[in-house]
């Protein structure tokens, strides 16, 4: 019996990494879309990964990777050109036939969003419903990767504070590796999630005095919560050389923590996977190199 493959784009990315070992732990077969070739993708080809070096807003190059794909993830990263990427790939996958997309938006994304990022993530949810593809939309709150990010990852270590203008806002961080291992399970078994929108938490939701006090626990030292301005964390963000439409929607998303909108716990990951995601702590003791 022939083994389905699934086409996975932004492979060498936190959460297509993670689908992509999934899909291989499962038996599925995965051809990994990668714009460069580097460690990451040679450490995927050596766990058993078909590796198709290609460009998202190259229309041919995206159709070609998913002629035979039983179904695909399609992630763009936080820069200008998702609405044209998400376009070509719509249509490419309509043009072989794809059974199911599994699209990558977020718990922000809506029509009258602030950040540009997220209301273009609103649109490409849109782009691919008018093309009539099986489509999955994945919307996310804020990864626990962000702890990872360096300019939050060089407060909690060097100064012992995690510095956001996050208010009183609260979320449940959610890991990376758990998005992966939900995605994998849609795309290996999809009818029952096609035209639907998951949102995906972590298992606690706290405030960031609470994620700082379970950092805390987790490294075995005291890590506090450090509010800042949003002006503050604009210099901050272009001091770390960050473009600048990555800060425009960081700032933007910041506010929108501090307003409510990030807030949410489900047990959708454990319903879909049979394993909880993990707790903050959990996912930094996981980490704790990165924080020397």
């Amino acid at each position: 019996m022939t083994t389905k493959t699934y086409l996975i784009t932004g492979a060498t990315g936190d959460t297509g990494r993670h689908t992509a070992l999934s899909l291989l732990d499962r038996g599925l077969g995965v051809r990994a879309f990668v714009h460069t070739l580097d460690e990451r993708s040679d450490a995927l080809r050596k766990a058993g990964a078909d590796i198709v070096q290609g460009d998202l807003l190259d229309i041919d190059s995206v159709k070609t990777a998913l002629d035979g794909a039983a179904g695909a993830y399609f992630v763009y990263p936080l820069r200008p050109g998702l609405l044209d990427a998400t376009a070509y790939f719509a249509q490419a996958a309509k043009e072989v036939g794809t059974p199911v997309v599994v699209n990558m938006s977020q718990i922000s994304a809506r029509r009258d969003a602030a950040s540009n990022a997220a209301r273009n993530h609103w649109i490409g949810e849109r782009i691919l419903d008018w093309s009539d593809v099986p489509t999955v939309h994945v919307r996310p709150t804020y990864f626990a990767q962000w702890l990872l990010y360096p300019h939050v990852r060089a407060g909690i270590r060097e100064e012992g504070a995690i510095k956001l203008p996050f208010g009183d806002g609260r979320h449940a961080p959610i890991a990376a590796e758990d998005q992966g291992r939900t995605i994998a399970a849609i795309l290996a078994d999809p009818a029952q999630h096609i035209g639907k929108t998951h949102v995906l938490n972590g298992p606690v939701e706290m405030d960031e005095h609470g994620i700082a006090a379970a950092v805390s626990e987790a490294l075995g030292k005291t890590v506090r919560y450090q509010p800042i301005s949003i002006d503050d964390y604009r210099e901050r963000l272009a001091a770390s050389g960050l473009w600048p439409y990555l800060i425009q929607h960081l700032v933007e998303v910041g506010i929108d923590c501090s307003n409510g909108v990030f807030e949410g716990t489900d047990q959708v990951i454990e319903r879909l996977t049979g394993t909880p995601p993990m707790t903050v702590q959990a996912f930094v003791d996981k980490h704790r190199a990165a924080f020397g």
